[in-house]
């Protein structure tokens, strides 16, 4: 070994080494409580702060939405056993929605493996339907090797989990041995961005320049290419209307003439797209972009024409042509529809220039329809209030850098149909899997990952009282967002469904009252109480002014219920 190397080299622990490469792959914070212990604390030394939560499923929620914020590759730790499996359902959101999260695992050493030791489990199994990819470590050697991987595997391809098991008798070493210096860092995304077919390119941009009535149809997978421009370059280039869905919103301007707005399950009576529902089912190319085509999505894959040619752009060969036979453009979003702009620059576009006035009129006069559809709700002064109304008064206090949070369920329904995306406005809702109790920590892991942009959260009581427990922590780590309860004391989307659907409602669905604002209050932080429309406004001031997180708990109408076909049979509708 040359003297160069021997000077190079570094004397480290197993925890040491650990906290060593995840500094070197850009980590910042450690999502966890404080397991595995000699890591979080090797991590601190060198400056990597943990964020210790209440509930240990909270921590991949914060993740997740940090993520998808930042573009790095956050890191979650936990305990074997209990908590470990806590990690199940943020990971299983994670896998579904491409955010790629790294969990490290404590996990029982190989000497004490198969003796019923503390807590032990086979977490291999049980991380195998959540995770890209699952590895345990358990020589020094290979750790660094582990590491790396186990960053390649969230961040590459399709983003999403990757869990390395580390065992505790590895962490217990006390030997320090000579440690060779990396350089690579892999804690970004996407990892390795790639091109589609470059003559599939050339059909593709023909099939769009020369359609009658096509579309483009976004998912989330463009804004987690960060493919936002090259979208909006498209859509003013080729006069091409775009539609996107709820994980999509944001990746178009909803104000420029040629965006349709979100589509999917929710275009019902009051829906921000009831009216431009012939414009997607009339339509004759459809441009499919980062898109599942999931059964929300799609309408249970009724929306969508079935005559349609169909151009899929995902860098998941598996998603393209799932649901829809299609043009296989696999590659990046960003780099596929940069390549795809110049191409289109050389084409003749008349066809779609001459049709671009009378499409711009009718997205037009179905944005203009809508609005006179919910004026009655969004402007109404009933008492409990409606959720549109709250929406309405929300949306003229938003700045156009705010970070807008939503649990999933009402929440997720009422911002992408009555908030407007537009400039950099960023909207995170947990659709992948859309479990409750997301947003409040979803909101916590956004403002961290962007401190300098506001942060509102929209949330209903029944998501929200999974996670109250974190209002602790964001007193305790000084994360300021606001938390707006939609307080309707139901579980709204089971109560409807199953009144729509069998004509009555099971007793899980209705709660006693309960007072946001004083749980708030009690952690330390802002609690308002709002009981009267004419108050929201006032309310949502004071809370964006303030310093610190504070909770809106409004008072809704149990009866309001968002643009869902099915609900419409309902009396109350």
């Amino acid at each position: 070994m040359n003297e160069e190397l021997l000077n190079a080299l570094q004397l480290m622990k197993p925890p040491q080494r650990f906290a060593a490469s995840l500094k070197r792959h850009g980590v910042e914070y450690l999502f966890g409580q404080s397991n595995p212990p000699a890591i979080t604390l090797a991590a601190d030394d060198i400056g990597i702060s943990q964020i210790g939560y209440r509930q240990e499923n909270a921590g991949t929620y914060m993740a997740d939405a940090y993520a998808r914020v930042t573009g790095k590759v956050p890191v979650v730790t936990a305990q074997n056993g209990p908590a470990a499996t806590l990690l199940v359902a943020g990971l299983a959101e994670c896998l579904s929605a491409s955010t790629p999260i790294v969990a490290l695992v404590q996990d029982v050493g190989p000497n004490n493996q198969d003796r019923n030791a503390f807590q032990e489990l086979d977490q291999v199994e049980l991380f195998k339907g959540v995770s890209k990819w699952t590895k345990r470590v358990t020589s020094a050697d290979r750790i660094e090797d582990y590491v790396d991987m186990a960053f390649a595997a969230a961040a590459g391809g399709r983003p999403g989990p990757a869990v390395l098991l580390v065992s505790m008798e590895l962490l217990a070493e006390r030997d320090e041995k000579p440690v060779a210096p990396r350089k690579a860092c892999l804690g970004y995304y996407p990892l390795d961005r790639t091109q589609a077919d470059p003559a599939k390119l050339v059909a593709a941009a023909e099939l769009l320049a020369n359609a009658k009535a096509p579309i483009v149809y976004a998912g989330g997978g463009v804004m987690g290419s960060q493919a936002q421009q090259a979208l909006r370059e498209l859509q003013e280039l080729a006069h091409l209307p775009v539609a996107t869905s709820t994980m999509g919103k944001g990746s178009v301007d909803e104000t420029h003439p040629l965006s349709i707005g979100i589509i999917g399950y929710y275009m019902a009576t009051r829906g921000m797209t009831k009216f431009a529902k012939p414009l997607v089912q009339d339509a004759d190319v459809i441009l499919l972009i980062g898109n599942r085509t999931n059964q929300n999505g799609t309408d249970s894959w009724t929306l969508l024409p079935k005559n349609a040619t169909y151009i899929h752009i995902d860098i998941d060969p598996i998603e393209i042509g799932r649901n829809y036979e299609s043009l296989r453009l696999q590659g990046d979003a960003k780099l596929t529809l940069q390549a795809l702009n110049e191409i289109l620059a050389g084409q003749d576009l008349s066809i779609r220039q001459a049709a671009r006035e009378q499409v711009e009129s009718i997205i037009a006069a179905s944005k203009a329809a809508h609005q006179t559809e919910i004026i009655e709700v969004t402007q109404a002064i009933i008492n409990p209030i409606r959720p549109e109304r709250v929406m309405a008064e929300l949306e003229q206090q938003l700045s156009n850098n705010h970070i807008v949070v939503a649990d999933a369920s009402f929440s997720s329904i009422w911002i992408a149909n009555y908030l407007t995306a537009k400039a950099n406005r960023r909207f995170i809702t947990p659709r992948g899997q859309a479990g409750l109790g997301w947003g409040f920590p979803m909101g916590l892991g956004a403002k961290l990952g962007n401190p300098d942009r506001p942060v509102v959260c929209v949330v209903g009581d029944g998501g929200f009282a999974h996670v109250w427990s974190e209002l602790e922590t964001a007193k305790r780590h000084g994360i300021q967002v606001v938390v707006i309860v939609m307080n309707n004391a139901i579980l709204g989307y089971q109560k409807h469904a199953e009144d729509s659907g069998l004509g009555r409602h099971s007793n899980v669905c209705e709660f006693e009252p309960v007072d946001h604002a004083a749980i708030a209050e009690a952690c330390g932080l802002k609690g308002i109480r709002v009981e009267r429309a004419e108050y929201i406004a006032a309310a949502l001031a004071l809370a964006m002014s303030s310093d610190q997180s504070v909770v809106i708990d409004i008072l809704v109408d149990p009866d309001a219920m968002p643009p869902v076909k099915v609900f419409e049979r309902l009396p109350n509708y």
